[in-house]
């Protein structure tokens, strides 16, 4: 399948490659430790960050930013409550 497109997630950015460089990228990323998921069906892949940024950010004792819609679909940042405790409750029906 030559020239299909494939979806690669590294750094939270998705770049359309074609098959063989998303494969060739995903080899390189686990080579270097970091951890890889490859879905072959979907053509797409997700690239982690390595252990040692992972050790560093767990160092810093800051949780990573992130956006998430409440019910309403008003949209919240971490970010915005910088200082403050907060509860995330996470749910999932599986």
């Amino acid at each position: 399948m030559a020239g299909t497109k494939f979806t690669v997630i590294d750094g939270g950015r998705a770049t359309e490659v074609d098959e063989t460089e998303g494969v060739a990228l995903a080899k390189r990323a686990e080579a270097s430790g970091r951890p890889v998921a490859v879905d072959l069906d979907e053509r797409a892949t997700y690239l982690g960050v390595s252990a040692a940024e992972r050790a560093n950010a767990l160092s810093s004792l800051e949780a990573p930013d992130f956006t998430l819609p409440d019910l309403d679909g008003r949209l919240h940042s971490l970010s915005h409550h910088r200082g403050k405790k907060i509860l995330l409750v996470a749910y999932a029906s599986w």
